[in-house]
C-alpha cells in the first residue's frame, strides 16, 4: 500500500468514526486532508459507514476535481480556502449537537475549561450565518481561523483544522465536549469562567511540556 492510499484509508476511517461518535448524522459534515497541491475530501450524499477509499474525491486547491467518480462535498469551497489561508494539513466540519446548540444561541464559546487554549485563543468565536457551500461562508470562516484552529458556525455547526487528521479530529471532539460542558453548566446557573490570563498560563505550560518532551526524544 502506498503512502497516499494509507492516508486515504485514514480519511475513510475518521469519517466513519464521526458517525459512530454522534458528531454527525446522516451525510452531514465532511473531512479532508492535504496531499501536496491537492486535497482529498469526502463525497457528498454518501453515508459515512458506506464510504470507501474509491469514493474519496481529489481536488486541486482551487476546487477543481481531479480524481474520484463521485461529486465532492458541497463544502469543498470552505475546505480549499482553509488550506489556501492556513497551514492546515486536515480539516473537519461537523454538525455536532452541542457545538451547534452554542452556535445558535451565543456569540462565542467562553473559557469554561482550560482545554480551550488548544484552539489558539481564550474563546472559540461564532462566524455569522452564511449559506452552506457558499464562498461567503468560506470567507467568514477563514477570516476567523487565521489565529485559531476552531470556529463555530451560526445555526450550522463547527470547523476545526490541525497539523494532521488525528489532531483535527481530536479538536473536533474537544470542541463538542467543551460546548457540552458549557451547556450543562448553564443549566445549573451562570458558569464560572477562566480569565484570559489563566488560559494563557495553561498555554505556556503546554508549550513548555511539548518542548521538554521533544528535547528528551532527541537526546
Amino acid at each position: 500500500m502506498s503512502e497516499r492510499e494509507a492516508r486515504l484509508d485514514e480519511l475513510v476511517q475518521r469519517a466513519r468514526m464521526l458517525g459512530d461518535s454522534g458528531l454527525v448524522i446522516g451525510t452531514a459534515g465532511n473531512l479532508s486532508i492535504r496531499l501536496g497541491d491537492e486535497i482529498a475530501i469526502t463525497p457528498t450524499s454518501v453515508p459515512y459507514e458506506l464510504i470507501e477509499r474509491s469514493d474519496v474525491c481529489v481536488l486541486d486547491l482551487d476546487g477543481r476535481q481531479t480524481d474520484g467518480h463521485r461529486p465532492a462535498s458541497s463544502e469543498a469551497p470552505l475546505h480549499t480556502q482553509v488550506y489556501r489561508s492556513t497551514d492546515a494539513a486536515a480539516v473537519v466540519h461537523t454538525h455536532s449537537p452541542f457545538a451547534t446548540t452554542v452556535a445558535c444561541a451565543c456569540d462565542e464559546l467562553p473559557a469554561i475549561h482550560y482545554g480551550i487554549h488548544r484552539f489558539g485563543g481564550h474563546t472559540v468565536p461564532v462566524a455569522e450565518y452564511e449559506r452552506f457551500g457558499s464562498d461567503a461562508l468560506a470567507d467568514r470562516v477563514t477570516a476567523m481561523l487565521k489565529d485559531r484552529r476552531g470556529v463555530l458556525l451560526r445555526n450550522h455547526g463547527a470547523v476545526t483544522y490541525g497539523s494532521s487528521l488525528e489532531e483535527a479530529y481530536e479538536l473536533t471532539v474537544l470542541l463538542e465536549w467543551l460546548a457540552r460542558i458549557y451547556w450543562q453548566a448553564k443549566q445549573l446557573g451562570e458558569p464560572c469562567l477562566l480569565s484570559a490570563a489563566e488560559v494563557d498560563e495553561v498555554a505556556v505550560e503546554a508549550r513548555r511540556r511539548r518542548y521538554a518532551n521533544t528535547a528528551a526524544s532527541v537526546e
